[in-house]
């Protein structure tokens, strides 16, 4: 349940999985967003959210993106984008539990909750600013 993930004591981690077509954008492409938006340098935190369950992720279904976020990481470990080395893990994808239904849609349908604007709104800002060519229309 969430509550036990919240706990930090089920090993998971709080992930989205993205279903995409490779023919509009690339799984590199998506890193570049996924690192643009987040912290990749904290251990087991996002912001004030602390534990394991916060940890910076990425779950590859395929040993070609695997190679791929290998490189995106050495690369932006190599360009010292950020003063600390990346710490976001990359492993094999094994089982992905979906959220429960409040869940769903959360920022999109809680856009005035605190936490969506203060911590949340932010990033979605980022993410249209930097990815602005991107967008769907």
């Amino acid at each position: 349940s969430y509550k036990a993930v919240c706990n930090g004591t089920t090993g998971h981690a709080e992930v989205v999985q993205i279903t995409y077509d490779p023919a509009i954008v690339s799984f590199k492409e998506l890193l570049q967003v996924f690192f643009t938006v987040h912290d990749p340098t904290t251990l087991n935190r996002q912001g004030n959210d602390v534990g394991p369950q916060y940890r910076s992720a990425i779950f590859y279904h395929d040993d070609a993106q695997k190679a791929v976020a290998e490189d995106v990481i050495a690369a932006m470990n190599a360009a010292h984008i950020w003063a600390d080395p990346i710490v976001t893990e990359v492993t094999p994808f094994d089982t992905f539990y979906e959220a429960e239904d409040y869940h769903q849609e959360y920022y999109a349908n809680n856009a005035y909750q605190p936490y969506c604007m203060f911590v949340v709104a932010p990033k979605v800002k980022k993410f249209r600013q930097k990815f602005v060519d991107q967008l769907k229309k």
